[in-house]
């Protein structure tokens, strides 16, 4: 492994600070790239060949840097239905084969996202992969989703990490998407709580589902509620709106609209990636 794959970030679990993202990131609006993962073995729609889901992951990550992205998140997108916490073992193995296959070339951090919410694989793949970043969807408090009852668990995962010995950042979604809170929550406050109680790097602000943009109020909220927070958002951003959102956040993710024709299924599209970086390049900040 070239020397050039390891960050400097040291994680300091005792305070919340923003200086390992931006360690990480450089201060400037950051666009992370996605990579869906093809369903990989145990999932339903899963096709018998590693090799295919190899290949195709490989295809849209080394796309996504051609294209200038500043980081590339890796998630198990297409293995719905999801488990609602710890995935199996087949899972975990796939996901480090594709990630340790993506860090010998990819030169921006990775990060990985184990749906539905199992933070302790993701730290797990990330730490022996070399990925610089988790997200976990629901790290603090609790949602309704369709796998049921999603519960925070940051004691658990910030104990691991720091088991672990990881520099690996963790971001997480205040009030996360395809999932609706157990009784009325203020943004405001769960992006308080989660900053400075949760144990996390940076906070995610995404819309109703994949592909939805988030709700500008929401962001608003979030931003007052945890001023000094990095805060991403994680869905629907588009070329078109991203520049609605840059004042108030640190960067973006994106996936759905970087994909041929902007359809979640087809493979990233460099075109697409290099007009949302030249679109955030000209961003000014009044």
């Amino acid at each position: 492994m070239s020397e050039e794959h390891f960050f400097e970030i040291k994680v300091d679990s005792r305070m919340p600070s923003r200086e390992p993202f931006d360690k990480l990131f450089g201060k400037k609006k950051v666009l992370i790239g996605m990579v869906h993962l093809r369903a990989l073995p145990g999932a339903p729609q899963y096709g018998g060949s590693m090799k295919e889901v190899i290949e195709a992951a490989w295809a849209d990550a080394t796309t996504l840097e051609q294209g200038g992205v500043d980081g590339i998140m890796i998630e198990n997108f297409f293995d719905v239905p999801f488990w609602k916490d710890r995935v199996p073992p087949e899972t975990v193995a796939a996901m480090t084969r594709v990630v340790t296959t993506l860090r010998q070339k990819i030169q921006v951090p990775l990060g990985v996202n184990v749906l539905r919410n199992d933070g302790i694989s993701a730290l797990a793949i990330a730490t022996a992969c070399d990925a610089q970043f988790v997200r976990i969807n629901i790290v603090a408090w609790a949602m309704l989703a369709d796998q049921g009852i999603i519960e925070g668990h940051a004691a658990e995962i910030t104990r691991y990490r720091k088991m672990l010995g990881a520099n690996v950042l963790i971001f997480t979604d205040c009030l996360t998407k395809h999932a609706e809170p157990l009784a009325p929550l203020q943004m405001e406050w769960v992006a308080l709580d989660t900053w400075e109680r949760g144990g996390a790097d940076a906070l995610v602000v995404s819309g109703k589902a994949t592909g939805y943009a988030a709700d500008l109020g929401d962001v608003i909220a979030a931003r007052k509620g945890a001023p000094d927070a990095p805060l991403l958002i994680g869905s629907g951003v588009t070329v078109e709106n991203v520049l609605d959102f840059l004042p108030l956040v640190d960067g973006v993710v994106v996936g759905t609209s970087l994909k041929a024709e902007g359809r979640v299924e087809n493979a990233v599209e460099l075109p697409r990636v290099t007009a949302m970086v030249e679109r955030m390049r000209g961003f000014v900040q009044k």
